[in-house]
């Protein structure tokens, strides 16, 4: 049995379908909050709640930042005999520029849910414990592509901070309780149902409702873009016994903003009404992730190439069209 934190979120939803494929029982956390629409939230959930081995998986709607909401968790858990071999914690306040704005909740979040999970790790005698991290602790100016070796303690941003103080936090508990930890340290990830804050749904949904697509800087900034099954997959490959290890999951074909659009007007049938604005100053140039850390360690290589992984994204929103045009996306 595995437990999963932000179960309802882009990535963890993933990890929890291949799971459950594979025949695992999966307890699940959210608590369901609207930092984007809830309805992208609650179309996850569904997919996994009414696939065929929903029967595997329980979701408890909790907030993991509550200590006492946790606590009872656990007393919960071992009131019931239950033995949970790995906790994967996923759940995350993200971005980068919202976090400026409100760094509060991304403490809450990101290092105080952290610290309670590690927590119920050390008092339920957990093994495993993986923590999803971000590329965007490496800052600025940082090798291409970037190894795991590289300075992650200038964060330039709250949101990188509250997830580099969860690292240490975790080699903290690594180091007192013998808790075998990887952080995964993930770039860019997009794939159908993604946040709505991500520039792959924005463009995807601008550019098919003809809306002006909006850029930061000059759109010749540049990103290392995976697929979220990839992703997933290497999340899952990394609940293998290491120690304490940093491995960096992702950004394996990179493009810069503009050539995204471009590719993404070829799938759409529509001209881009691109509209350039001021770079925000919590916004990197460039990522790209060295993965040989990745592949050493853990067999892992991604699969999905850039153009497959659109198609899927634009078939997703066209399907979905009906209710995902009606997404906020600033």
């Amino acid at each position: 049995m595995y437990l999963v934190t932000g179960a309802a979120g882009f990535i963890a939803s993933h990890v929890i379908g291949m799971m459950l494929a594979e025949g695992h029982s999966v307890i699940g956390l959210d608590n369901m909050n609207h930092a984007y629409d809830v309805r992208v939230k609650g179309y996850r959930l569904r997919n996994i709640l009414t696939s065929p081995q929903a029967t595997q998986f329980q979701f408890y709607p909790m907030d993991i930042s509550n200590r006492a909401t946790m606590e009872s968790l656990a007393e919960t858990i071992s009131a019931r005999g239950q033995k949970v071999d790995a906790i994967i914690n996923l759940a995350a306040r993200a971005g980068v520029r919202t976090s400026v704005e409100d760094p509060w909740v991304y403490v809450d979040t990101n290092l105080t849910g952290t610290l309670n999970m590690l927590e119920l790790s050390r008092r339920l005698n957990i093994p495993k414990f993986i923590l999803a991290s971000t590329s965007s602790v490496y800052g600025e100016n940082a090798p291409l592509p970037t190894p795991e070796e590289y300075d992650s303690s200038l964060a330039l941003q709250p949101y990188a901070a509250t997830k580099k103080a969860a690292e240490v936090l975790c080699h903290s508990y690594h180091y007192l309780y013998g808790t075998d930890v990887t952080v995964v340290r993930y770039f860019t990830v997009y794939g159908p149902a993604g946040r709505p804050d991500m520039v792959m749904f924005r463009f995807a949904k601008w550019i098919s409702e003809q809306k002006p697509v909006y850029v930061n800087g000059d759109g010749e900034q540049s990103r290392g873009f995976t697929y979220v099954e990839d992703i997933a997959r290497g999340t899952l490959l990394s609940l293998k016994p290491l120690g304490y290890e940093v491995v960096n999951l992702g950004g394996h074909e990179t493009v810069t903003v503009n050539q995204l659009i471009h590719m993404i007007e070829e799938r759409v049938g529509e001209k881009a009404q691109v509209v350039y604005r001021e770079r925000h100053p919590a916004d990197m140039l460039s990522n790209w992730a060295n993965v040989d850390k990745a592949r050493r360690l853990l067999g892992w290589n991604p699969q999905v190439s850039l153009a497959d992984g659109l198609d899927r994204l634009i078939q997703w929103y066209q399907t979905e069209k009906s209710w995902v045009s009606q997404i906020a996306t600033e």
